[in-house]
């Protein structure tokens, strides 16, 4: 069986597509909190390995990567939000979203691009948001974060060619959880079925000439 990493599986939305690639591959989640990752075991029903690392420490992320053997592949959710006009956003709000959202993307895909099987298949697949595409005002750092990914993610693409490894961002907008249902209509909001399906097909064979897509989902109107 494949080997997939996943980081971010002990949020939100980890928690939803996990059952979605739990059968298909051997999912191993980086995580930083054990109870956290605990929890999320016992709720998979145990189907599921871990690795603890700091995504912020890159000697942790390439540690924890090894330890795992070769990966087919990664699915990178981890990231983060907050808003903030540029003139309200402080040196550590800014640094604070980059490291979230665009440093530990690049260390981790670098790191499982290392320990990855060049000569055969592999994926990698981030989270970003629409919000790089539309480029709100009030939430500056956000943003710029997340069109970095997006651009970091085309240029992996570029260099990855002819390897077999691709390499796709989805960018939902605002998506079914919880917290947002709070604030928004759900029909306003995408299901998270639709990322779990959506990541399933780009990880799948029949998906291996998609790369260096900025896929959207959005909410059906």
């Amino acid at each position: 069986m494949r080997t997939l990493l996943i980081t971010g599986a002990t949020g939100g939305l980890g928690s939803e597509i996990l059952p979605y690639l739990a059968g298909a591959y051997d999912c191993v989640a980086l995580y930083r909190s054990e109870s956290s990752f605990n929890a999320l075991r016992d709720s998979v029903g145990g189907a599921l390995r871990g690795v603890q690392a700091d995504l912020g420490d890159p000697e942790s992320v390439r540690n924890a990567v090894r330890s795992t053997g070769t990966p087919y592949g990664l699915v990178h959710l981890a990231g983060g939000f907050a808003p903030g006009t540029l003139a309200k956003t402080d040196d550590a709000a800014w640094a604070n979203m980059l490291s979230l959202n665009l440093t530990a993307a690049f260390v981790v895909i670098r790191e499982t691009l290392a320990a990855m099987n060049h000569a055969a298949a592999g994926r990698i697949i981030v989270i970003s948001s629409e919000a790089s595409v539309t480029k709100p005002a009030g939430s500056v750092a956000y943003t710029v974060a997340k069109s970095g990914l997006n651009t970091l993610i085309e240029v992996v693409a570029k260099e990855l060619r002819g390897t077999g490894i691709t390499a796709n961002a989805l960018l939902p907008s605002s998506l079914d959880t919880a917290a947002m249902r709070e604030v928004m209509p759900r029909e306003k909001l995408v299901p998270l079925a639709r990322v779990g399906e959506t990541l399933a097909f780009l990880l799948s064979d029949a998906a291996a000439n998609v790369t260096g897509a900025l896929i959207p989902l959005r909410a059906v109107p």
